[in-house]
């Protein structure tokens, strides 16, 4: 079995804990490079936002920290233990770890309580009445107290994403990743869901949001990352990064966020639109073919 060392916070330059360290990554579906030379860090209870067009790699850099998929070369350092190490205990990092996805990935057959303490059962060995407590309270957090009984199926989507970060919560991660945790609701259902996660950002939780919402990550993140094309194009404050652009193409890709019914014959030429697509392609067909853990294989919950 391996084994990590104890976890060694590097530091920034104005001092503070690095969580997450990222060097040069890469990432390459077949022969489309879809994450090329990335390199940026983020420091203990720091929120930052990833935003960019589809088929910029967004997602694909936010699995790669947590090694849903293998980067293809580079390093990616989490409590200073490299994850891209093939000696790293890659199940020790994640349970420090929360994620969010897009879909909520709830186990239907299973009520809410049950979907936030299965999996403190069988990764952190809690006893059910402890597992039950911590979810309670999890639960409680994101405005679900009273609906620990019901089945995924009886929830609304908003509900269920709720409950979905309630599950991440309860393995008391160090660290949360969010995939576009919206982006299938409802648009009246948004506002609950970033009403939770703003309030886990007051309360210093250190997170990367993959999202569309441009208002959140200006409100909330204390850094924003733009990508396009596999790379990062800018990066700063949300003020900056989005208020006031310095890059041509976080400026088109803004403008058609912010002001989607404008028509401009400049903006539409998008000399980079054939490169998304074929990131785009990339992506989902690798994730059309899951990867199962050979210790999960036989897990029934």
């Amino acid at each position: 079995m391996t084994t990590n060392p104890a976890p060694t916070h590097t530091t920034s330059s104005d001092g503070d804990a690095v969580v997450v360290e990222i060097t040069d990554l890469r990432k390459s579906f077949g022969s489309v490079e879809v994450l090329t030379n990335i390199t940026t860090s983020i420091k203990q209870g720091e929120v930052v936002c990833v935003i960019g067009p589809s088929g910029s790699g967004k997602s694909t850099l936010l699995r790669c920290i947590n090694l849903l998929e293998e980067p293809s070369g580079g390093t990616v350092l989490v409590d200073g233990i490299d994850v891209t190490d093939p000696d790293c205990d890659i199940d020790r990092v994640r349970s420090k770890m929360g994620m969010v996805f897009q879909q909520f990935n709830l186990f239907s057959h299973l009520t809410v309580l049950d979907n936030c303490t299965v999996a403190q059962q069988v990764v952190h060995k809690r006893g059910k009445a402890e597992a039950a407590k911590i979810a309670r309270a999890n639960l409680d957090k994101v405005g679900l107290a009273g609906r620990t009984d019901a089945f995924p199926a009886q929830l609304s989507g908003g509900q269920q994403q709720r409950v979905a970060i309630a599950r991440a919560l309860s393995m008391e991660p160090e660290l949360m990743l969010f995939d576009e945790p919206t982006s299938a609701l409802d648009p009246e259902l948004v506002g609950e869901v970033l009403a939770v996660m703003r309030r886990l950002a007051s309360e210093g939780m250190t997170m990367i949001v993959v999202t569309h919402e441009m208002a959140f990550a200006r409100e909330v993140a204390d850094r924003v990352i733009f990508m396009d094309g596999g790379v990062i194009v800018e990066e700063g404050h949300p003020d900056r990064v989005i208020g006031d652009p310095q890059h041509r193409r976080t400026r088109t890709f803004l403008k058609r966020v912010l002001d989607p019914t404008h028509v401009d014959p400049e903006i539409d030429e998008d000399p980079d639109g054939e490169r998304r697509s074929q990131i785009k392609e990339a992506e989902l067909t690798a994730r059309a073919q899951p990867h199962v853990p050979d210790d999960l294989k036989e897990q029934r919950f």
